[in-house]
């Protein structure tokens, strides 16, 4: 996936390799061009002072402006990867169906797209700025160390074995924790996302103690974990630190005693010292990559995961085709992803084109299950659902879309404009077609008495609307396609009793020979319908007209019966 997503940005790689690449030969000439200087120095030559120096300045400046176009290629290799594979993410990601979305956990998404693609990114970044300098630095600092002063090269090796031995002694320890972080982060994400969405709840309800004390050790424990790896660099960088300096003593040491017989020692003792330091400089880089690489490698494998996932519903690639109305289950059996028990057993019923048809029953006996089998936001385990006589799994998901629409129990607007909203149930949607869906919906009265009508501002999740104006307007999109098939799962709840028959009464009126599929809770909500479907416990216990069921079903008769009781 990285190797893919970097490939599109190869030309800008390419100048960061020789950026990076002029970079460390500036720098690994640098103290060699020193040397020349302090035995210059040494004899008195004034002349080779300034001709070497000059030479210092330009490599200096050389080494300098590539350095600044290699950071400006790697932000650009950076965060066009991140912005490539986050759209690749989130494209996948929509075509998840219900199941998918409910396997990954929607706050667990998100943190994959943000935080996780932030540490790829970060990744990227430090490959092209410190990854590749790196190796060329330390091979190159090596030769040249042992070119300088041959008679000292077991003190670099020596260095760079007690060196390597405490990092990987500070790695193991810590390497296992960095997997730790994403898992933290999404516990962090998933309690605030819920105290923020539920804080109604919270304040009504005085919890905002209990959700501190919950966060307060989730993040106590993701402060932990950071502390540990931060104590661990802490000590490790001092501890290396210390060892670089001895091996520079002991060269300082070794060196003095040679300078006696051999003079030009001393200006080598310097560039020496250079060296071993952009040796132990590229060292150290690599235990700071090493951590920031393994968190990057769970972040990949996290969003690889989600690469990976195929969709847990897959439409046919057949032509588009015009549908008629009829729906038919038979024997669907349906059981949501992590459940033993099936939410439906063994449902059949078929309806008619033109037909309005009513599911009601006790809380829990599956009639919002039922709604989302229709348009095929689920796929059951067992049996088939066909609408006008295709099965479900053998039609592409445009011509369903365009054939059945639904409204959901629970009203969901997207921030932007009421007629974007609208618009999401057809895109084309004149100002006309707004209108007339806003007033199948009840919903044109309000909107028309909005300063900027279908163009007025809808924030997050609908937040300064009702919950009555957002239901009404979730009729609205969904009605506004002229669907053939219309499901409205419990979606006139917040509407009060005049509302809700003025909704009914214009289904009725305007959209006719549309099946209709209403879940309701109310029997006064579906009493007119041509047949009602009786659910308990996942089985249909009962269908026919109110007057037969009231006659006929026990289940159905006592349901009306305590809500007759209730109006009166």
């Amino acid at each position: 996936m990285l190797k893919q997503a970097i490939l599109r940005y190869k030309w800008y790689a390419l100048g960061s390799i020789l950026m990076v690449s002029t970079v460390v030969i500036s720098s690994l000439l640098q103290p060699s061009y020193l040397q020349e200087v302090l035995q210059a120095v040494m004899t008195n030559d004034k002349e080779a002072i300034s001709d070497v120096g000059v030479w210092l300045l330009v490599i200096a400046t050389v080494g300098m402006i590539a350095g600044a176009i290699n950071t400006a290629l790697a932000s650009k290799i950076a965060q066009g990867v991140s912005a490539d594979i986050r759209e690749k993410t989130f494209r996948k990601i929509q075509s998840f169906s219900y199941a998918n979305i409910e396997q990954f956990n929607a706050g667990n998404l998100v943190v994959r797209m943000t935080n996780d693609i932030t540490q790829i990114q970060n990744l990227v970044m430090m490959s092209f700025t410190v990854l590749m300098r790196v190796p060329l630095l330390f091979i190159g600092a090596f030769f040249m160390a042992i070119k300088t002063l041959p008679q000292l090269w077991w003190i670099i090796i020596a260095m760079v074995i007690v060196v390597a031995s405490i990092m990987a002694v500070v790695m193991s320890k810590m390497g296992p924790r960095f997997g730790k972080f994403q898992i933290l982060m999404d516990k962090i994400n998933g309690i605030a996302k819920e105290n923020l969405r539920g804080v109604r709840v919270v304040k009504s309800f005085v919890q905002e103690k209990n959700q501190y004390l919950k966060f307060k050790e989730a993040s106590n424990d993701f402060l932990n974990l950071n502390l540990f790896v931060g104590y661990g660099f802490s000590i490790m960088q001092p501890v290396l630190m210390f060892i670089s300096f001895m091996a520079v003593f002991a060269s300082i040491y070794l060196a003095s005693t040679m300078v006696k017989t051999n003079p030009e020692v001393v200006g080598g003792i310097a560039s020496f010292m250079s060296y071993l330091m952009q040796i132990m400089f590229s060292i150290i880089m690599v235990s700071f990559m090493a951590m920031q690489a393994t968190r990057a490698a769970v972040s990949l494998k996290r969003i690889q995961e989600i690469l990976d996932t195929e969709p847990a519903m897959v439409f046919a690639d057949v032509p588009d085709e015009e549908l008629s109305a009829s729906i038919v289950f038979d024997k669907v059996s349906f059981t949501y992803p992590n459940d033993t028990e099936p939410t439906l057993k063994e449902i059949s019923f078929a309806v008619a084109p033109g037909q309005m048809v009513g599911v009601v029953g006790a809380t829990g006996s599956g009639k919002s299950t039922l709604a989302q089998l229709i348009p095929r936001l689920f796929d059951p385990q067992e049996g088939t659902i066909s609408i006008g006589g295709r099965d479900l799994k053998t039609i592409n998901q445009k011509t369903l879309r365009r054939t059945v629409s639904i409204v959901l129990q629970k009203a969901i607007l997207f921030s932007g404009t009421i007629a974007d909203n609208l618009r999401q149930g057809q895109s084309d949607a004149s100002l006309e077609t707004l209108e007339r869906a806003a007033g199948i919906a009840q919903a044109k009265e309000f909107i028309d008495r909005m300063e900027k009508t279908y163009e007025s501002e809808v924030e997050e999740r609908g937040n300064n609307f009702s919950g009555g104006q957002k239901q009404r307007m979730s009729i609205a999109r969904g009605v506004i396609g002229n669907p053939k098939v219309l499901v409205l799962d419990d979606s006139t709840s917040a509407l009060d009793a005049k509302s809700e028959k003025l909704v009914q009464e214009a289904l009725n009126h305007d959209l006719k020979g549309t099946t209709t599929v209403i879940i309701a809770q109310k029997i006064s909500s579906v009493v007119k319908a041509d047949k009602i479907l009786v659910l308990d416990q996942g089985r249909l216990i009962g269908e026919g007209t109110h007057e037969e069921l009231v006659a006929n079903n026990a289940v159905y008769r006592e349901i009306y019966e305590t809500q007759k009781g209730k109006e009166d």
